[in-house]
């Protein structure tokens, strides 16, 4: 569609903000597995704390070792780059299968913690205490908020196979509906079972994990401790089988932004340099960083509101003024969107400008708390 009705200029735009949305995706990818691998490999517990979930990164990973787990996580980032970064220099085919596994594997994990975070409050572990309203929470939930229009993706796939698309609306009310009632659920049993939920949610369940009870009790009995370790490493599992596939789309992302079609180029600018370009910067930023809400924040905040809000609302606005030129005043679709009228484009538009402002001034306003 942006071949469609974007100039030149237009389409080098929308590839840029795809391909640094794609950035920021590998870059979590990559810090989250290794801080998963991390916290659960990690067995040193200094004897003044109980808990790793306050340990920085200064502290020893294993005892027997002089390796930080600041260290450790390096190490895991490397690993894992060394592991899954020679995917990027061929094609991946046929991944139903890879995708359904990656599927039940999400479910199985979301309806898990939702599980246990609601047995521990009606047990009354729960140790929550969220404030009704923090104002300086406001810029960084935009972030977040534009980077959960992933749910999106699957849109496409869901669309496509169906013959009759006159019940399209119902589909879209009961599809939203159910990821809404996931997202809610997730997040309301979270902040109420945790004191300081970790920004990957899962790290919560982990192993040494007890920040739920006084007493250093986990939320996971004793008697199933395999749950622990299926949580912990859930995000190794789901997040591993995508990065090869996310690689690859920004590969050809980035060959669709700098080389031109129908001509042929060297063999190390085809298949070498764009592999590189596309694998070796993500992973730079997850050895610098692991802060997974920052990460999570100014990859939503920038190139995740272009995408959901600045790009649609251009394609909507350039594809109407099509269909208009085409077919004339005359012709009515019955199945046209309620939001059809221009008002709604320019409030997308706005909505984006407040958006990208809220979460820039949050970078340079200290928070009081």
């Amino acid at each position: 569609m942006a071949t469609l009705f974007f100039n030149r200029t237009g389409k080098n735009i929308f590839y840029i903000c795809i391909a640094v949305y794609l950035y920021g995706d590998l870059a979590i990818y990559g810090a989250a597995v290794s801080k998963s691998l991390r916290d659960v490999f990690c067995t040193f517990q200094p004897e003044e704390t109980f808990c790793n979930v306050t340990l920085n990164s200064t502290v020893q990973c294993w005892g027997d070792l002089p390796v930080s787990r600041g260290g450790a996580y390096r190490i895991f980032v490397i690993a894992f780059m060394l592991l899954l970064g020679p995917f990027v220099f061929f094609n991946v085919q046929k991944t139903k299968y890879l995708q359904i596994f990656t599927t039940i594997m999400r479910w199985l994990a979301f309806s898990t913690m939702i599980i246990l975070a609601s047995v521990a409050l009606f047990k009354g572990k729960g140790k929550g205490h969220p404030s009704a309203a923090n104002i300086y929470g406001v810029p960084n939930l935009f972030g977040v908020c534009v980077y959960s229009f992933m749910c999106h993706h699957s849109l496409p796939s869901l669309i496509t196979p169906i013959k009759n698309k006159s019940h399209l609306l119902r589909l879209f009310v009961s599809d939203y509906l159910l990821i809404l009632l996931f997202y809610v659920l997730l997040s309301f049993t979270g902040i109420f079972t945790f004191d300081h939920p970790n920004s990957l949610y899962t790290l919560n369940f982990e192993p040494q994990n007890c920040n739920t009870s006084s007493t250093g009790e986990s939320i996971i009995p004793q008697d199933f401790w395999i749950l622990r370790y299926f949580l912990a490493l859930f995000p190794v599992f789901t997040l591993s089988t995508n990065f090869p596939i996310i690689a690859i789309t920004l590969r050809n992302n980035l060959k669709s932004l700098f080389l031109k079609e129908n001509k042929r180029y060297s063999f190390f600018a085809d298949r070498i340099l764009f592999p590189l370009l596309a694998v070796v910067p993500p992973i730079a930023i997850a050895l610098i960083t692991e802060n997974l809400t920052f990460l999570v924040g100014f990859t939503g905040s920038y190139a995740g509101a272009a995408i959901q809000y600045v790009v649609p609302a251009l394609l909507a606005h350039f594809s109407r003024k099509h269909i208009l030129m085409t077919l004339g005043i005359g012709v009515k679709n019955k199945h046209a969107s309620p939001f059809g009228p221009s008002f709604w484009i320019i409030f997308v538009l706005l909505w984006a400008l407040i958006s990208t402002i809220f979460v820039t001034v949050n970078y340079f306003l200290p928070n009081p708390n």
